[in-house]
């Protein structure tokens, strides 16, 4: 089962949503609310965390994501509320499941 962790910038009832393919945890169950970038890339690492979920574009260029085992999952949207994502995780799922494994960067486009 792969593990996803839901950025602050994502609403945490979001992990609700997601098939029992993946085990979603939020920076706020993981008590990581106060580590900035780089910290929290190294705990993601240490805690077996596959992908890291943002809805923050500017992510992939403010650190080396080479150097973590991380995939980083960069949702598009114009509105990053949970009534609106609730109705694209199916499509997120499927951005994962088909994302070849050597792409750091997974970038899922859910305007419509």
């Amino acid at each position: 089962m792969k593990i996803i962790l839901l950025d602050e910038n994502l609403p945490d009832p979001l992990k609700n949503d997601f098939s029992r393919t993946f085990r979603v945890v939020t920076v706020h169950d993981k008590g990581w609310q106060s580590k900035q970038n780089g910290e929290l890339l190294k705990a993601i690492d240490k805690n077996g965390i596959d992908f890291s979920m943002t809805a923050d574009r500017n992510l992939e260029f403010q650190q080396n994501l080479q150097k973590h085992q991380l995939r980083l999952v960069v949702l598009i949207t114009y509105d990053n509320r949970y009534k609106t994502l609730k109705s694209k995780v199916p499509t997120i799922e499927d951005g994962l499941l088909n994302a070849p494994d050597e792409e750091k960067v997974i970038r899922i486009d859910l305007r419509e």
